[in-house]
């Protein structure tokens, strides 16, 4: 028996993950702000088990709560995917503390709290693999998020440092850095007007977005041993291309 806790897991990324991990074997806990009713009957419909905790996972006393429940109900835990995440575009001259420490607190408090108390878990077994879900905003700057890239960055930063503390004890800490996937939080995003599904297809040089799919999977490789076992902090671009192209617009668009 596998276990694995995924935050963020009502809808998105998180959804398709445990609805992937769960087909793989694992038994799970799904954590989020809204209920899981979705994910969990997903799950249930496909014969895996899971049980879910709600609330704001950058509170201290949530992420308490959920190693209790993982305590009592499994004793152990395998995967830790860290998904939950908020975005937030403004010019950084317009942006005020409280919005950027939400951001942090959210993109990269609660992953610490969560890989801090999981983990510690995960280090008494002596295995276990975290997977933080940054973005290619932790690899390169994009315009208009400050405080999502701020996290993003720091994120991959705390991936690095988990790796290199808890590597040679057994636990591995990785990171997936999605291009623009289509989720509800695009659709959100671009209905400030900032972008259109032209500007991702047409800057990605394999002309599409990424999907919840494509994220799920590469979650799934760094979370199995089996499978990536020697694999310890790593930032995997799963972005078609995009953080590797120089090419100006017009070249990119001639190679199509």
């Amino acid at each position: 028996m596998k276990i694995a806790i995924i935050t963020g897991a009502a809808q998105g990324i998180g959804r398709r993950t445990a609805e992937v991990l769960a087909a793989a074997g694992f038994e799970l806990l799904l954590m989020d702000m809204q209920a899981c009713t979705a994910t969990l009957a997903a799950v249930r419909a496909a014969g895996g088990e899971a049980e879910e905790v709600l609330g704001d996972i950058s509170d201290e006393g949530v992420v308490e709560r959920a190693v209790e429940v993982v305590r009592s109900r499994w004793g152990r835990v395998d995967v830790l995917v860290n998904n939950a995440g908020i975005s937030f575009i403004a010019p950084a001259e317009a942006v005020d503390g409280k919005a950027f420490l939400r951001v942090l607190q959210v993109n990269l408090l609660a992953p610490f709290l969560l890989a801090k108390a999981f983990g510690a878990m995960m280090l008494e077994q002596k295995s276990g693999s975290i997977v933080n879900v940054a973005s290619i905003a932790g690899l390169v700057g994009i315009a208009d998020r400050s405080a999502y890239n701020a996290s993003k960055h720091g994120l991959i930063g705390l991936t690095r440092t988990l790796a290199a503390e808890w590597g040679g004890r057994g636990v591995r800490c990785n990171a997936v850095c999605p291009g623009w996937v289509k989720t509800e939080m695009d659709v959100a995003d671009q209905a400030g007007g900032g972008y259109n599904d032209a500007d991702i297809e047409g800057v990605n040089p394999m002309g599409r977005f990424a999907s919840p799919e494509d994220i799920a999977r590469a979650i799934l490789f760094l979370a199995e041993p089996e499978q990536s076992g020697f694999v310890n902090g790593h930032a995997l671009a799963v972005d078609g291309g995009w953080t590797t192209d120089g090419s100006w617009q017009s070249l990119r668009m001639r190679k199509r």
